[in-house]
Parts: structure tokens; sequence; C-alpha cells
């Protein structure tokens, strides 16, 4: 392609729709220092030795993207001034239901209170200036390092009406009451999205209409993905050796 034909740029409608530029960031938003949770130890953190991966020795601090001051950039201000004013018509709190925002890699994401979240999920739908009609998935993460908050459950919605905006909800609850209150009724496409969360997290949605496994068995112990689940299996046998089973020939968690 010669110099002087390079490709159309796009519009400003389409570079509004998804996730905000970088560019739009770096000159208006303030953030906040990096939240250290825990130190790993090796390339993926074993906790009972006999690391693999050559990385025994690499220590590094496991960070998340510190809380960002407004303004945000791109359509975030108005997003979250618009939740704010619709809580308030709603009788709700912004300040109390919204613990901190994190604008990291072009993408929005609201720590929201638990108690707080039917409430913000009714005005994320129905608020005319919001209007996120779609909840596309409800999915878990567990932090055992974060004393107090080890597990999450994060939401992430898009409005197709306002040009397919897109923001991330994340809740998270302690190990010892992981109780959520289900957004069923409002979004009810998420009812297996929380069943399924359940099974692999155990994390109690409140209020679901049936809140059973999904993808284990119904008797099945624990929940297989979180971080402290044990890695199990059987040995391999083929001629002239055994595989031992990964939970006796790996530590990692």
């Amino acid at each position: 392609m010669s110099d002087d034909k390079k490709p159309d740029a796009p519009s400003a409608e389409a570079t509004t729709t998804d996730a905000v530029t970088p560019g739009e960031l770096v000159e208006s938003t303030t953030v906040g220092e990096p939240i250290k949770i825990a130190d790993r130890k090796g390339m993926f953190g074993p906790s009972l030795g006999g690391d693999t991966s050559g990385y025994g020795g690499l220590n590094r601090p496991v960070l998340f993207p510190g809380s960002a001051g407004k303004p945000y950039g791109g359509y975030f201000d108005q997003l979250t001034d618009s939740l704010e004013q619709a809580l308030t018509q709603r009788g709700g709190d912004y300040a109390a239901a919204v613990e901190r925002v994190v604008v990291d890699r072009g993408e929005l994401t609201l720590f929201i209170a638990r108690e707080h979240l039917p409430l913000v999920g009714q005005a994320l739908r129905d608020e005319p200036t919001l209007r996120f009609e779609q909840c596309l998935s409800v999915s878990g993460v567990h932090y055992p390092e974060e004393t107090g908050r080890e597990l999450h459950a994060v939401y992430h919605f898009v409005s197709i009406t306002n040009g397919s905006k897109r923001v991330r909800l994340e809740v998270a609850v302690p190990d010892g009451d992981g109780h959520i209150p289900s957004i069923v009724p409002t979004y009810p496409g998420v009812d297996w999205h929380e069943r399924e969360t359940w099974d692999m997290f155990g994390i109690i949605f409140d209020g679901h209409p049936a809140l059973t496994r999904i993808l284990m068995p119904d008797d099945w112990p624990g929940h297989p993905q979180r971080k402290d689940y044990p890695l199990g299996g059987i040995p391999v046998e083929y001629k002239g050796a055994t595989v031992p089973p990964p939970s006796d020939r790996r530590s990692y968690k």
C-alpha cells in the first residue's frame, strides 16, 4: 500500500460502542495505587514444593488495578452519573452501593456491595439513559489470599439500545459467608449462569428459583474451580511405566 493511500479511519460512532480506547483515558483518568493481595512464588505459585517450571526463584506481587477517579473518559462518566441519579430516584445510595470504580484496559468495572446488587441491576435495565437489557454472563473467581473477600461474582452487561455500551459489575464476599442476592428476577437469562457459578465456586445466590448443580452430579463434594480444590486424578499405566495422578506429582493450586 502506498504512503498516500491509507485505510479509512473508523467513524466516531464505531469508536464509542465498545471499550474506550487507551488514548481517551490517559489524559482523563486518575488511577490510585495498585492493590496488593498476595506474593506469588514461582511461575504458577505452587505452595507445597515440587515446582517443575524452572522459575522456582521467581517472586512477584499479585496486584489488582487501583481505583479510578473522575473524569474516567469516554462514556464512563455519563454511565456512572446516570446510575447515581437512577439509584437516588429509586431510594438507593450510590456511595453505599459502589465500593470502588476501576478503569483498566479500556473497560469499566464497578465493585458493588452485595446488598445493593438487585437495585443496581434494576437501575441498569430500566433507566432510559442506561438500558442495559442483557446480562451476558455471571462467573466466579476465587482469591484465597484476599482475606474477607475470597469469592467474587462477575457480571457483564451490554446495552443494545445505547450503542452496545458495556459495563462489568463485581461483587466480593467472604468464603465463610458466600451469599449474594440473585438477579434472576430482573435478568431471567442468568438462571443457568448463577447455577454454574454455584456449582463451580460455591457462591450461594439467595432467591434463585432452583439453585442446583448444573455440571457436576448432585452429590458431588466441593466446588471444582476453587483454588483450594484438590486436583485428584487416577494413575495412568502403560507398558513399562506408571504416571501418577496430578495430585501426587503437582502441587499447583
